[in-house]
């Protein structure tokens, strides 16, 4: 869905052709599968960073177009409205000291970002959902001008017969139930994702591995505590974005854990995609089969946690990546890469285990895991492997990370790189202070002055030190 579009309105004729497209991608997929023809490179980590503009008072500012304009960096693109940008990276192999690879050019970008932002009086911000934004300015005057979400928006709220989106979300003491008449409550939630190619045959085996590791993944990654004034979730971008593209009880929904594991290629999801899932956009291109240029774009209007993707590798072979979608923005670029530390070496660890995972936890246990984790955070009880129940920070400080940090060293990643980084994320769960947490303490000791609270959390990201040694709000 990164790619803009040339037309915003579309007839049946477009939705005949691109299904007919669409449908014959979709074989000749399922014949590459067959013939294992996928690269075999595999184990490369990559990322995409959603962040905020914000003014000096810590109000949300729509200048993205004018930001991206002075900016002039092909790796930082538009996001749904125009208070946010995304930074992407260069994908890097799984050796030697991969993280720090990767934060370094992350910081790099970020650092030019800044000043850019600084020049135009402003200043960008990392976190899932920014205090200060409004329901009033998520509208469609405040969307990017771009056609590929205008005409998603019209989509969206066809299926819907025009009838508003609802957002209902219930905290320990506060709920949040609102209505909306467009997608744009979908750009108060901004994440991490985190990319990760795989070698085909253990192609099932990490998609399934990144299913269990999204309860421990969230709970440990948190920071979207506050929406619109309340104090719902722990990770409270989790039902929102999931909430503002429901398209109605007629059709499946379009953000969603998934319904299964997969069982026997990750051919089973884009079958799915074809055949469970409307189609959004059917915007037709003339490209050859071999790019599956509508396999892919019909893929990327269908929001899975955890979704698969069809990339190609520099010399064009088509490769297999998972994309993890849920870790929130920041709070800092070294938490930031901390997590993809912790979420490939998670994966890598689950993957190796002797009985593979998916046979131990069963998928709707991993699915109520995950739920647990998004609405307590690092307080949740999950149920683990064996059947045993145990709050996930202990289940990520006594098994996960150090099995993560095995697994990474024989990946040949250096001991000293994986001690820097996973232990960003042990020292972490181990005090209690992720993002969601730090704003809570903040919260009770400041009360709810979200714009103060914003400029707070700003200077100290600026710190790039990791957030649980911020000093006590």
């Amino acid at each position: 869905m990164g790619d803009e579009i040339t037309r915003r309105h579309f007839d049946a004729v477009d939705f005949s052709r691109f299904r007919r497209l669409l449908k014959q991608e979709t074989d000749h997929l399922q014949s590459l599968m067959e013939a294992d023809r996928f690269s075999t490179r595999g184990d490369i980590v990559g990322f995409e960073l959603e962040a905020w503009i914000v003014d000096g008072e810590g109000q949300p500012k729509a200048i993205n177009r004018k930001f991206l304009k002075s900016l002039k960096n092909p790796l930082v693109v538009p996001e749904l409205s125009q208070f946010n940008v995304e930074l992407n990276g260069s994908p890097s192999a799984l050796t030697g000291n991969v993280f720090s690879r990767l934060h370094d050019e992350l910081l790099s970008t970020w650092q030019d970002c800044q000043a850019t932002a600084n020049a135009l009086n402003c200043n960008l911000v990392q976190i899932g959902i920014l205090p200060t934004i409004q329901q009033s300015l998520l509208t469609s005057e405040h969307m990017s001008d771009m056609v590929r979400f205008q005409a998603l928006n019209d989509r969206l709220m066809a299926l819907r017969d025009g009838s508003e989106i609802e957002i209902r979300i219930k905290g320990s003491d506060e709920e949040l139930d609102i209505r909306h008449d467009d997608v744009m409550l979908e750009a108060a939630a901004t994440s991490f994702q985190i990319h990760l190619q795989c070698k085909p045959e253990r192609a099932i085996r990490d998609f399934n591995a990144s299913i269990v590791a999204s309860a421990p993944m969230v709970a440990l990654s948190a920071n979207s505590h506050y929406l619109f004034g309340k104090a719902l979730w722990t990770e409270t971008r989790i039902p929102l974005f999931e909430q503002a593209i429901d398209i109605g009880t007629r059709h499946l929904n379009r953000v969603y854990f998934g319904s299964d594991y997969v069982n026997e290629s990750l051919m089973e999801v884009f079958a799915a995609n074809l055949h469970d899932h409307a189609i959004l956009l059917p915007y037709v291109q003339a490209e050859p089969l071999h790019k599956y240029a509508h396999l892919r774009f019909q893929n990327g209007t269908i929001w899975r946690w955890n979704r698969p993707l069809i990339g190609f590798d520099y010399d064009g072979q088509p490769h297999l990546r998972i994309e993890h979608r849920t870790v929130p923005s920041g709070p800092t670029i070294k938490d930031c890469i901390a997590n993809c530390a912790a979420f490939v070496g998670f994966v890598r660890a689950l993957v190796d285990r002797a009985t593979p995972v998916e046979q131990e936890i069963p998928f709707d246990t991993a699915k109520e895991n995950f739920y647990k984790a998004a609405t307590h955070g690092l307080a949740a009880e999950i149920v683990w492997t064996n059947g045993k129940t145990a709050k996930v920070s202990e289940i990520i400080t006594k098994e996960l990370l150090p099995a993560a940090k095995q697994a990474l060293i024989a990946a040949h990643v250096p001991e000293e790189e994986c001690d820097l980084f996973l232990g960003i994320v042990n020292d972490r769960v181990q005090s209690g202070i992720n993002g969601t947490t730090w704003q809570q303490q903040w919260v009770a000791k400041h009360g709810r002055d979200f714009p103060r609270l914003t400029l707070d959390y700003t200077r100290l990201q600026e710190s790039n030190e990791p957030v649980h040694t911020w000093p006590t709000p």
